[in-house]
């Protein structure tokens, strides 16, 4: 069924990069740090002996989402700063406890772990180690002095992903699904969810989601963050029941639903995909002219400034929480479906963002931080 947004003329001219990425902020929710005419807060070889490191969750450095923006995050560091660094790869569960104690007898100042799954771990090992300092990624649960949280309000940047699926949809069915049914997916969604729901009410639209219901918090998910060939079925599905923009929240298991979407247009079909964590479009690795955006978390950046404060000795355990507001979280450029989203569009997202940003639209989310 065809989306009721004709307002939307499908106008080819470009625009700026749609919702660009602020600058991002650290420091709490506070002012970003001073500048130090160094570049940094000390030099490059007085922080030789500083040792950062980083333990990924299951999905690996390379799984093109977040884990592999949060090393690289590290990897800049280590450039900028003239740290040294460390990492071990988790490829299952079981690795967390022991790739973590292994950063730990490394003599790592300071530890990222990736993920809302290795919080249990990450809390041990911090209160086991009172002198040495933890950040996590996507979890808030920790409440140490030596651990920094680094979280997102994902559902801020995924509410306006959903209302661009929703205008741009030509059958008026859109799908998301997701990897495991925890907080740090399941936000993705509402936020998806509560776009689509925007775009229905503003223009008396009928266009319907699957793969999720908000209300219930009962959806589609795999079960794990690997399974790409169940990512690509999960797809399949949703494409035979008249969806034609999907949005997998599922690390690497969304190079399925990319396979999924590459056979469907090779076919005659007009499908695209949402990516996530990243900017799909740079980071996927193939499909990247059916990606219509992404809903990104700008990991590296945190990375890189929460290892700068620990190696000026300004560290403290404040949790961090990306937004639209000060660019932590944000919706990539449309690259090359920027034809497919008509200028009007365009400047609607923006002032939905603005308006998210001003509070004046509510983006709500049972995952959403508090």
């Amino acid at each position: 069924m065809k989306n009721s947004l004709r307002k939307f003329s499908r106008g080819t001219g470009l625009s700026a990069a749609v919702l660009g990425v602020s600058a991002l902020v650290l420091s709490g929710c506070g002012a970003p740090p001073a500048e130090d005419s160094s570049g940094g807060g000390a030099s490059a070889e007085a922080n030789s002996d500083y040792l950062g490191c980083i333990v990924s969750d299951s999905g690996g450095f390379d799984d093109r989402s977040f884990n592999q923006s949060s090393y690289e995050g590290l990897k800049k560091a280590e450039t900028d700063l003239g740290i040294k660094i460390n990492q071990a790869e988790s490829q299952a569960e079981t690795d967390f406890g022991p790739n973590v104690d292994q950063m730990v007898q490394a003599g790592c100042n300071l530890t990222i772990t990736v993920g809302f799954l290795l919080a249990d771990t990450t809390k041990a090992a911090a209160e086991a180690n009172a002198d040495a300092h933890f950040a996590i990624i996507d979890d808030n649960s920790i409440d140490l002095p030596n651990v920094k949280p680094i979280i997102y309000d994902t559902a801020q940047a995924a509410f306006l992903a959903g209302y661009a699926a929703a205008a741009t949809s030509e059958t008026g069915k859109v799908a998301t699904y997701g990897g495991i049914n925890i907080p740090t997916v399941t936000i993705f969604m509402d936020g998806f969810a509560a776009g689509v729901d925007y775009f229905n009410e503003e223009t008396s639209g009928d266009v319907q989601l699957l793969g999720w219901d908000k209300e219930s918090q009962n959806g589609t998910f795999v079960g794990n963050f690997e399974d790409a060939a169940a990512g690509k079925t999960n797809t399949q599905n949703f494409i035979n029941e008249g969806a034609d923009i999907i949005m997998p929240v599922a690390g690497p298991v969304g190079a399925g639903t990319l396979d999924a979407v590459i056979e469907a247009n090779g076919a005659g079909k007009d499908v695209k995909a949402i990516w996530v964590d990243s900017d799909g479009y740079e980071t996927a690795g193939k499909g990247e002219e059916f990606i219509l955006t992404s809903v990104m978390k700008l990991m590296g950046d945190a990375v890189e400034d929460v290892v700068s404060t620990d190696v000026d000795g300004t560290f403290d355990s404040t949790p961090y929480v990306g937004t639209l507001e000060n660019g932590g979280v944000a919706l990539a450029p449309f690259h090359d479906q920027e034809a497919n989203v008509p200028a009007d569009l365009q400047t609607k997202l923006d002032e939905l963002k603005d308006q998210i940003v001003s509070g004046d639209i509510t983006v709500d989310s049972a995952a959403s931080p508090k």
